[in-house]
């Protein structure tokens, strides 16, 4: 198997190239020193409130659980990969430049799985209760499990694409400065079917349906004046889940379809690959913003985490009048 440069496959190397490596470096710092923080704190809180608080594990908390930890996996590799956008330097060896890699990758699909799953459970609990009554969280824990091995194994030609085989075990490159491989016209084929199929259109496809059904679900009991509060909240959830969905991986795998045809010189026009070489890594930035926004379903959209927050904040807010109220009488 073939490597070759990609600052030669991107665009063709006779045509000018108007985007610098320092101007694609400063967007993924700035981006992700803005997601850092917010996503840091609001995954953390959301799987303290979600494992610790709620004792009914029904209405798709597992699942949330679930995505909470994929975005939390993916938030603390961001500062190794600041650390390299700014100071252009990997000095954590190849094993862990491929891992940070990976885990990229693995929390895009393993959030889209998630959101299709929570869709599914809240479109069939809504249209088929006694299923749900008879539900197991185990079922939930099974499901995720499989979930993961599927992701973990779909996302392994993300980091079999990439090496740093011709470069050395001290090469002090990493991320989008990794040589790629190049694949014969089969293999390219193949890769990008499967990736648009099974990690975009099919997912699309599933929570496009879900939300028809309990959209349709709920004209109809409006009709009828039978329309309920799980009603409303299925569909606030679902319509969450297809925003999230939309907003961050449309983009992306619209042009990931044109970025690897560019990749492996199927699109060698010039204005036409310099086009989606200066769109890829925007793309992969609005998809980093998942991990700020599914903290949204939990929060707007789970009675219960609402509950829980507002709880234990009236207890620490008691506590701290408390304090305060004792530090008054002191002095």
């Amino acid at each position: 198997m073939t490597f070759v440069n990609t600052s030669c496959l991107v665009v063709n190397c006779s045509c000018p190239n108007h985007t610098t490596v320092w101007e694609t470096n400063k967007l993924y710092t700035y981006v992700y020193l803005i997601i850092f923080i917010p996503g840091l704190l609001c995954n953390t809180l959301a799987l303290w409130v979600l494992c610790r608080f709620i004792s009914k594990k029904t209405k798709a908390i597992i699942f949330m659980i679930n995505l909470t930890i994929a975005d939390l996996v993916h938030v603390l590799s961001l500062p190794l990969r600041i650390h390299y956008y700014i100071q252009q330097d990997w000095p954590f060896g190849n094993m862990l430049c491929m891992l940070c890699f990976y885990l990229k990758y693995l929390n895009m699909y393993a959030s889209i799985a998630f959101l299709v799953c929570i869709s599914i459970q809240r479109c069939a609990f809504l249209l088929r209760p006694f299923c749900a009554r008879n539900w197991k969280s185990r079922y939930d824990v099974c499901i995720s499990a499989a979930v993961w091995v599927v992701v973990g194994l779909g996302c392994s030609p993300f980091i079999l694409m990439r090496s740093k085989s011709n470069s050395g075990s001290n090469s002090t490159t990493c991320f989008k400065d990794l040589p790629m491989r190049k694949l014969d016209v089969r293999s390219a084929i193949s890769m990008m079917v499967a990736a648009e199929l099974l990690g975009f259109l099919g997912p699309l496809i599933i929570i496009s349906f879900c939300t028809y059904l309990i959209v349709n679900s709920f004209r109809q009991r409006n009709q009828n004046q039978q329309s309920t509060g799980n009603t409303k909240k299925a569909l606030r959830m679902v319509r969450v889940c297809t925003g999230v969905f939309l907003f961050c991986f449309v983009p992306y795998h619209i042009n990931f379809l044109l970025y690897l045809m560019v990749t492996q010189s199927i699109i060698t026009n010039c204005a036409a690959s310099q086009a989606i070489r200066q769109f890829h890594p925007i793309s992969l930035c609005i998809a980093s913003l998942n991990c700020c926004l599914n903290p949204l379903i939990y929060y707007f959209l789970t009675t219960e985490f609402k509950q829980q927050l507002s709880q234990h904040g009236s207890v620490l807010r008691g506590r701290l009048m408390s304090m305060e109220s004792t530090s008054s009488y002191r002095e």
